[in-house]
């Protein structure tokens, strides 16, 4: 098993201020070596704020203030860079709002270190599960990932999901210029673009919680883009598929 290097899990928020210091507390326990990224996307709750707090009084914790509500795509691809300049070697999604266990990040670690180019933190593997969820959502969920690995043929069970682990060759790898997808489809999109290019992409069981505090970030919108755009790579993305993945 390899050793990794430094982690940055990047934590995207807006008006979490109610949830961000448990979840940075629960982060920096699970993994003491991590650093956190809190981006925050000017909450006019006072997210940023608290933030800024918690950095003050841990040198593992950083704000990355952005100027308003971009998406969760964009905060995370600001989150990236910030941390591919900053250097380190393993860049982490998670949310603010403790539906992803931060107890649960040491085994998407580990899957990187046993050989995974992106570990994904699965709910429909063997062993992943939702816990609290209402059944619309998770309806809606399951129905997602039918369509996405119908319409681009990928082998991965949540390629929705938000809670994974990224090498830093990998996303230097596979390039985040003109990734412009939000919530659902920015998952997707970076699936489609790690297998595309032949990198090896591990499901790892976690169990989601549903959060108990704040409003969830989710609307239609979000979902309308995701089956357009998942809809239009499938149908642009066929001929690539049949002549298999780009290695170079």
């Amino acid at each position: 098993m390899e050793t990794l290097g430094r982690v940055l899990v990047v934590v995207p928020t807006y008006n979490e201020r109610d949830n961000l210091a448990a979840i940075v507390e629960r982060v920096r326990a699970a993994v003491p070596d991590a650093h956190v990224l809190v981006a925050d996307d000017n909450s006019p709750d006072g997210t940023g704020e608290v933030a800024d707090g918690l950095a003050a009084g841990d040198d593992h914790v950083h704000v990355l203030h952005r100027p308003g509500k971009q998406g969760l795509g964009a905060a995370y691809i600001a989150g990236f860079r910030w941390g591919l300049d900053a250097g380190y070697d393993v860049l982490v999604e998670m949310d603010a709002d403790g539906s992803h266990q931060p107890e649960e990040l040491p085994k998407l670690l580990e899957a990187l270190a046993d050989g995974a180019d992106l570990a994904i933190g699965s709910r429909y593997v063997p062993g992943g599960k939702v816990v609290n969820w209402p059944q619309r959502r998770e309806l809606l969920s399951k129905g997602a990932n039918v369509y996405t690995r119908v319409m681009l043929g990928l082998p991965v069970r949540d390629a929705t999901a938000g809670f994974r682990a990224y090498r830093a060759a990998t996303l230097e790898k596979v390039g985040l210029s003109g990734v412009e997808s939000q919530g659902y489809c920015f998952q997707v999109d970076l699936t489609l673009r790690t297998a595309r290019h032949g990198l090896r992409v591990v499901e790892v069981p976690i169990t989601f919680v549903e959060r108990t505090v704040g409003k969830s970030k989710m609307s239609g919108k979000v979902m309308s883009e995701a089956l357009w755009r998942i809809g239009l790579w499938g149908v642009t993305g066929l001929p690539k598929r049949l002549r298999g993945p780009d290695r170079h």
